[in-house]
C-alpha cells in the first residue's frame, strides 16, 4: 500500500478515490479466495485494506459506498453447484491486530449496551479455523442439506459431499436438539493428512495444493462426490444461524450442547471475564500454534451471554458481539523478475509484482500487487532487486521493503504506461477537485475499453444485476467480440441487434442451438419487470451498489418518484435544492451516492441509455412491508439523549422492523422520537406538525 496520509490531512476527493480502489481491490480478492480457493492477497494485506477502508469511512461518513467491503461477505457461489439460501446470513467477522484492539472492542460492547466497568461481561476464546466454512441444516435431528458460505446470503448446495465427512453426523445424538437448527463451523484438513494428500497427488502426476485451506476448500467443493470421499477433510463445529428454538443461553451452553449432539468442538474454547485473560488466552494459543497440526489465523473473542448478543446485534457484514484476533504475519526475502500491468473493470492500471517463487510459512508465493506508482516510487522497487515479503496465510505477500538498494547494476525505476495495454487509449493520472493527482493511472477509453466494457456489462446482468439466466462472462464477451452489444438496452434488442450486424440468427452459432437460442431469449424476457433496487444496482453507477439501491428503494417505493427527484437535484446547479436535501438525508446514503446520482442524471449520454432502457423494462415499485410492525415503511428521526437504549441500539431496532431512520427532520418525517436535551430537531418537527413521541412512547408503540 503506499504512503497513507492521515484521514485528517486528506480532502474528500483523495478520501473518494481512494475508498473506490480499496473496494475495487477487496471485492477481487473476496471472489479469488471465496469462490475460486486460489487467493490473491495474504491475510495481512487483506486485513490492512480492511483496516484502512474502515478508517475513511470514519472519518469520512458521507463517503461509504453502497458496495463498501465493510457490508460485504464472501462472493457468489458459482453455478455448478445448487444453490441454498440461508436461513440466516453467514457473516463475517471484523478484526483485531492488537492489545488495544481487544481492549476496545470490549469497550464498544461496554458503551453499546450502556454498561459501567462494573459490570461483568463474559467473552469466550478459541482458535480461529483456517479453512473453508459450512453450514449444516438438520430437521428432525436428520441432516437435510449442507451450504457454503457463498454471499453470505445463497451458498452452494454440498449436501452430499458434506454427507461422506467422518466429523458430520448424519443423524444428532441425544434428543434434546431443535426441530430445525443450521449448526455452522469450518471444514479444514490437518498437516500431516494435507502432506500425505499431496504426495498421492504429486505420485499420479495431478496439481499439487498450495496450502491445507486450499485442499479443504477444493476437496469439499469436488462435483463428483467419490473424489471428497478420498479426501480426509475434518470438522469443527462452533457455532449455529436459524433456531426453532432457543436451545442455550450462552455461548458455552451451546458448545456443550454440540457436543453432546456428536459434533467434534475445538478443546481450546475458554470463557473469560477481562480483556486481560482474554490476551493470555491468545498468547497461550499463539505459542501452541505449530503443535496443533493443523492451520489456524487468529483467535476468536464472542459474548458469552446469547441475550447480549441479540441486543448487540449485527452490522452489515459482522456481529458486534464478536471479533477475530488475528496472528501477524510471516515474512521470506525473494527476487523481483517483473513489473506487469493490469487494467481492472474501472480502467485503474495496477502494476503487479512478479517474484521467484518462495516458501513463506509453507505455502509458495509468486505475485504481490504494488497498488499504483505511487507505492513503487516509496518502496524504489526495482526489477532485479530483492524483496523482502510477508505473508499470513494464503498465497500472494506484501511487499514491505527493497534488500539490496545500492547494488551498483539497478536498472531505472519502473514508469506505468501512459497508454492503456488493453485498448491503446490515453491512461492518466487525474487531477482532483482539490488540485491534487489521483494516486490512480486510468484508462480514458471507457466503454471502448476491453477491460471495462465486459465488466460493465457482466455486472448489469449478474445475479446481483438483472440476474439473467444463461448470459454470464462467456456469452457477453462473444457477443461483444461479434459488436452486436454497445449499450445496456442492447441486451433486450439481442435478434434485432444481431440481423443488424449481418450476422446468422443465435441458433446457428456455435455453442449455441434452437433450445439455448430460445431458452436465452426467454430469460432475458424474464427480467422485463426488474424490481426497483435490482435495476438500480444493475446500472453500475458508482457509490451505488446493492445497499444503497435498496435503501432509496425502501425509501422511495416508486421509480418514477426516485428518478423525478434525482433530476430535480441535477438540474440545481449549485446542489442545494430540496430534492437533494431528500436524496442525502436518507439514513446511510450520504453525498458519495447522491453526487453519483446526479453525475449520471447530468450525463446527456447517460440519460438517453436509460430512457432507451425504461423503453425495455418496466421497473416494479419496492415491495410494501406496512403491516410487518407499527412503524414499517415509516421514516423515523431520533434525536436528544435515548435512557433506556443507546442511540446505535434504537436505530438498529427500527431498520430491523422496516422503518426508514433518517438523520434529518422534513416534512416527510413520520415520527420524531425526541430525548432529554432535544433541540433544533424536536422545534422543526413541532413546526412541521411531526408526530413527535418520547422514548418511552416509541417502545411502547413497537412492541405492540
Amino acid at each position: 500500500m503506499s504512503a497513507q496520509k492521515a484521514p485528517e490531512k486528506m480532502s474528500e476527493a483523495e478520501a473518494r478515490a481512494e475508498l473506490e480502489q480499496l473496494a475495487s481491490d477487496l471485492a477481487a480478492a473476496d471472489t479469488a479466495y471465496y469462490l475460486n480457493d486460489a487467493p490473491t492477497l495474504t491475510d495481512a494485506e487483506y486485513d490492512a485494506l480492511r483496516a484502512r477502508n474502515l478508517l475513511l469511512e470514519d472519518a469520512f461518513p458521507g463517503l461509504k459506498r453502497e458496495d463498501s467491503p465493510s457490508d460485504r461477505v464472501g462472493a457468489e457461489p458459482t453455478s455448478g453447484f445448487g444453490k441454498i439460501t440461508h436461513a440466516a446470513p453467514m457473516l463475517s467477522l471484523d478484526n483485531a491486530f492488537n492489545d488495544e484492539d481487544v481492549e476496545e472492542f470490549l469497550g464498544r460492547v461496554r458503551r453499546f449496551l450502556g454498561l459501567s466497568e462494573d459490570d461483568e461481561v463474559q467473552v469466550t476464546a478459541e482458535p480461529k479455523i483456517d479453512g473453508l466454512s459450512l453450514s449444516l441444516t438438520y430437521r428432525k435431528g436428520i441432516l437435510a442439506f449442507a451450504a457454503t458460505r457463498g454471499n453470505g446470503r445463497v451458498g452452494e448446495d454440498v449436501t452430499a459431499n458434506a454427507k461422506v465427512l467422518d466429523d458430520v453426523p448424519k443423524q444428532l445424538s441425544g434428543g434434546d436438539w431443535p426441530d430445525e437448527i443450521e449448526i455452522r463451523g469450518e471444514v479444514y484438513m490437518s498437516h500431516a493428512d494435507f502432506e500425505a494428500l499431496n504426495a498421492r497427488e504429486a505420485e499420479a502426476g495431478r496439481k499439487t495444493f498450495a496450502n491445507p485451506r486450499n485442499a479443504a476448500a477444493g476437496s469439499l467443493r469436488q462435483l463428483d462426490v467419490n473424489i471428497t470421499k478420498t479426501r480426509p477433510l475434518k470438522f469443527f463445529a462452533y457455532a449455529w444461524g436459524a433456531s426453532s428454538v432457543d436451545f442455550a443461553d450462552t455461548q458455552a451452553d451451546a458448545i456443550a450442547q454440540f457436543i453432546d449432539w456428536g459434533f467434534q468442538t475445538n478443546p481450546r474454547f475458554t470463557v473469560h471475564s477481562s480483556a486481560a485473560g482474554l490476551i493470555t488466552a491468545y498468547r497461550d494459543i499463539e505459542t501452541r500454534r505449530a503443535d496443533l497440526g493443523y492451520d489456524i489465523d487468529g483467535v476468536v473473542y464472542k459474548v458469552n451471554r446469547l441475550d447480549l448478543q441479540s441486543r448487540l446485534g449485527l452490522v452489515s457484514r459482522a456481529p458486534r458481539w464478536a471479533i477475530a484476533h488475528k496472528f501477524p504475519a510471516e515474512k521470506a526475502v525473494t527476487t523481483l523478475e517483473a513489473i506487469d500491468v493490469q487494467v481492472g473493470r474501472t480502467g485503474t492500471l495496477t502494476p503487479v509484482a512478479r517474484l521467484t517463487p518462495v516458501t513463506v510459512g509453507g505455502v509458495v508465493v509468486s505475485n504481490a500487487t504494488l497498488h499504483n506508482e505511487d507505492e513503487i516510487k516509496r518502496l524504489d522497487v526495482r526489477v532485479g532487486d530483492q524483496v523482502r515479503i510477508q505473508r499470513a496465510g494464503d498465497v500472494i505477500p506484501q511487499i514491505l521493503s527493497v534488500e539490496n538498494p545500492d547494488r551498483p547494476d539497478r536498472p531505472p525505476q519502473f514508469q506505468l504506461p501512459d497508454a492503456c495495454p488493453e485498448c491503446s487509449s490515453p491512461a492518466v493520472r487525474e487531477i482532483r477537485e482539490d488540485g491534487t493527482v489521483d494516486v490512480r493511472r486510468r484508462c480514458t477509453g471507457g466503454l471502448e475499453c476491453p477491460a471495462q466494457r465486459a465488466a460493465r456489462f457482466q455486472h448489469f446482468v449478474s445475479r446481483k444485476g438483472l440476474d439473467i439466466d444463461g448470459l454470464g462472462a462467456k456469452q457477453i464477451e462473444l457477443f461483444l467480440e461479434k459488436n452486436v452489444l454497445e449499450h445496456f438496452q442492447d441486451v433486450f434488442q439481442l435478434p434485432s441487434r444481431i440481423e443488424r450486424a449481418g450476422l446468422p440468427p443465435l441458433t446457428e452459432w456455435d455453442g449455441f442451438g434452437q433450445t439455448s437460442a430460445q431458452n436465452l431469449i426467454n430469460s432475458i424476457d424474464a427480467v422485463r419487470r426488474p424490481s426497483f433496487a435490482r435495476f438500480l444496482n444493475a446500472l453500475g453507477i458508482r457509490h451505488v451498489g446493492e445497499v444503497t439501491s435498496a435503501a432509496f428503494a425502501r425509501h422511495f417505493g416508486d421509480w418514477d418518484k426516485f428518478w423525478d427527484t434525482v433530476v430535480e437535484a441535477a438540474d440545481e446547479i449549485d446542489g442545494t435544492s430540496t430534492a437533494y436535501e431528500e436524496l442525502v438525508a436518507i439514513d446511510g446514503i450520504g453525498s458519495a451516492a447522491a453526487n453519483a446520482l446526479v453525475t449520471f442524471a447530468r450525463h446527456p449520454a447517460s440519460r438517453a441509455m436509460l430512457d432507451a432502457l425504461l423503453d425495455e423494462v418496466d421497473v416494479q415499485p419496492a415491495e410494501q412491508v406496512a403491516g410487518e410492525s407499527p412503524v414499517s415503511g415509516q421514516t423515523v428521526v431520533f434525536t436528544g439523549t435515548l435512557e433506556q437504549m443507546t442511540r446505535d441500539e434504537a436505530k438498529a431496532r427500527a431498520a430491523s422492523l422496516g422503518a426508514k431512520v433518517s438523520g434529518s427532520v422534513s416534512g416527510k418525517t413520520d415520527i420524531l422520537v425526541a430525548g432529554p436535551g432535544a433541540g433544533s430537531k424536536l422545534k422543526k418537527a413541532q413546526d412541521l406538525g411531526v408526530r413527535v413521541l418520547t422514548e418511552t412512547e416509541w417502545l411502547a408503540l413497537i412492541d405492540s
